[in-house]
């Protein structure tokens, strides 16, 4: 009896311990394949299941990321708010305030995303999110026509953070020229880029091709038109634009 209780111990001892599945598992799953609506249906779940703080604060900062993929950005907004009266972890409260700014930004309230990322920036110098923060000042700042300060901060992000996915944006948004233009396609075959070129042409729209080149080393053929100065012109193309089925963005 006593060499069957030593050899069940040491069978028990040599038996893997299994952990406890992650609740979060599926939820993270579906943001990285981007399906935001099954992403938001399980961040609902889980917020009101009985998680530790850690996990609930994690599963109420995806609720919040998908809702801002979703559109929904008022309910982004007051996602992100309710998880930053919470108290989480430092990592997460940078990342929920990068939420807030982009919740403004998207909305094109763009003097508001401006204050949070300046706020935050001085708030948390050592941040991780700090390349990511000046990355979204210095967009609200082009938005806002005001270039000198957007090169500043572009020019830092490639001083101070080189290797960083945030850096090659900069790269890019440093040889925007200084006015506004509405974005209409981008390709990588120059013919295809030039037929969209001359419809508009024929709209009597001044357009144009900007050649660009991705981090890999890709060429571009980006269709834009317009040369304005101020944002509401842009707008204004923009909506005119995109009335006639065009899929637009305004650049910067």
């Amino acid at each position: 009896m006593r060499f069957l209780l030593i050899v069940g111990l040491m069978f028990f001892c040599a038996a893997p311990l299994y952990a406890a599945p992650d609740p979060l598992a599926d939820l993270q799953a579906a943001i990285i394949q981007e399906d935001f609506k099954e992403a938001n249906s399980l961040a609902k779940s889980l917020v009101k299941a009985r998680l530790t703080r850690a996990q609930s604060a994690q599963a109420e900062y995806y609720l919040g990321l998908s809702y801002l993929r979703l559109a929904e950005y008022q309910l982004a907004y007051e996602t992100f708010k309710k998880l930053l009266s919470e108290r989480p972890s430092v990592e997460l409260y940078d990342k929920a305030e990068v939420g807030i700014i982009d919740a403004f930004y998207m909305q094109g309230q763009y003097e508001s995303a401006l204050r949070e990322a300046v706020a935050l920036m001085n708030k948390r110098r050592d941040s991780e999110q700090m390349s990511v923060i000046c990355l979204k000042a210095a967009r609200a700042n082009l938005k806002l026509a005001r270039w000198n300060r957007a090169r500043e901060l572009l020019k830092k992000i490639l001083n101070d953070y080189p290797e960083s996915f945030e850096a090659e944006v900069a790269r890019g948004l440093m040889e925007e020229k200084q006015y506004f233009a509405v974005q209409v396609g981008s390709f990588n075959d120059k013919v295809r880029a030039e037929k969209l070129m001359k419809e508009l042409l024929d709209r009597k729209e001044y357009a144009y091709i900007v050649e660009t080149r991705s981090p890999e080393g890709r060429l571009y053929y980006r269709v834009r038109a317009g040369q304005l100065t101020a944002l509401k012109d842009a707008q204004e193309l923009e909506q005119k634009l995109s009335g006639f089925g065009y899929p637009t963005l305004i650049y910067p």
